[in-house]
């Protein structure tokens, strides 16, 4: 497998050694976690157990220190047994990287957020609402905070809140009014006034329990307004995502040669993967997944280098593209069996299409390349 070529580091081995001994049960977990549309909490409690949530925190802090490269290698495995966690924890694993990375905030939150972190804290980002769409649109959010004594009064509604009852804190989304400006707050989920109702009820990614969140007059304290006058940027640490449809990938990729190797109707001598346009399939979906897959490591190494542009944009639509690609030749393999809610294929071609609607949304991947091909020429 073309993956091993990026293996680097001594935590990468640990993980994916932990992984590979630990996958039967895993994938178990994770059949029963979907089929209830719930977390698959024995594998989260696993995951904090050994550490999963202080990936992306530097080794200074508690953390391991591991870049996007290593986050996306780990990940992208994760998600070819449970994509559902993984899609979910990875939100946390991206933020921790972004906001350290960056050093977005100051010093007495960043020291905060680290010790929540180190003792098993998992945060996400709740910016979508119903009536906005996808934040990436540009879309002004209706939640708002005002000033109250030595803090701040939040109200709204949120969508899409992957990890939900789960998460420790939210680093929420609002538009404050008084400054005219996106502003983010982070929210303890303890604290009065944070409500979790259960709405989430779709067709893929079930178990990342991704409910709304509802705020009633939720008061947080003057430092916990943590990133002022936030505009959409380049974040390339949003690579999880796609990391996590080529996991998905590579499972139906799996599925489909063991089917193929093993399957021997009466009416051939030997296994269908030896079949002309079967082997036509396979080798279709090899050239797909390494395709991808290198695309998505050298844009990996390109964020190392700060010269990504936009070449992260380009990543996401081509992984999540191809990755529905590969699923569906997988089930073109497989046939009817592919289907049969007892395997993991049906839930992968499910869960799959869920990358369509992660950011950055395909049109706006495609303006973005073709407004730079006019700019090279003009």
């Amino acid at each position: 497998m073309d993956r091993d070529l990026f293996i680097e580091t001594a935590v990468e081995r640990e993980w994916l050694a932990r992984f590979d001994e630990n996958q039967q049960w895993i994938k178990t977990s994770a059949k029963q976690a979907d089929k209830e549309s719930r977390l698959n909490h024995e594998l989260i409690d696993w995951l904090l157990e050994h550490g999963y949530n202080r990936l992306s925190l530097p080794a200074a802090r508690g953390g391991f220190g591991c870049d996007i490269k290593s986050v996306i290698l780990l990940q992208e495995v994760l998600a070819s047994y449970d994509e559902s966690t993984a899609l979910a924890i990875g939100w946390h694993l991206g933020i921790v990287g972004e906001v350290f990375g960056g050093n977005l905030w100051s010093a007495e939150m960043m020291e905060q957020f680290t010790e929540h972190i180190v003792n098993g804290g998992i945060a996400n980002r709740v910016v979508s609402e119903a009536e906005t769409g996808s934040p990436t649109r540009g879309g002004k959010p209706a939640t708002h905070a005002v000033r109250h004594e030595d803090g701040w009064l939040l109200n709204g509604v949120k969508t899409y809140v992957s990890m939900s009852h789960r998460l420790t804190h939210y680093i929420v989304g609002t538009f404050v009014e008084e400054k005219k400006a996106m502003c983010f707050f982070y929210v303890p989920a303890h604290t009065a006034g944070a409500e979790i109702v259960e709405t989430w009820n779709v067709m893929g990614m079930r178990a990342t329990a991704s409910h709304d969140l509802i705020l009633t007059d939720v008061f947080v304290l003057e430092r916990y307004l943590v990133e002022v006058s936030r505009k959409g940027q380049e974040n390339p640490w949003l690579m999880h995502i796609p990391s996590v449809y080529l996991g998905i990938a590579q499972g139906a990729h799996d599925d489909a040669v063991q089917f193929a190797l093993a399957h021997s109707p009466n009416s051939i001598q030997g296994v269908i993967a030896d079949l002309p346009h079967i082997e036509m399939k396979l080798g279709e979906m090899e050239l797909k997944l390494m395709t991808a897959r290198h695309f998505l490591y050298h844009a990996a190494q390109l964020t190392s280098e700060n010269n990504l542009g936009p070449t992260f944009s380009a990543t996401k639509y081509i992984v999540v593209n191809y990755a529905q690609e590969i699923v569906d030749i997988a089930m073109r393999i497989m046939g009817a069996k592919s289907l049969e809610q007892d395997g993991i294929t049906e839930r992968r071609y499910r869960s799959v299409r869920a990358g369509l609607h992660n950011p950055p949304m395909d049109d706006a991947v495609i303006r973005l390349l073709a407004q730079q091909a006019k700019n090279q020429l003009s």
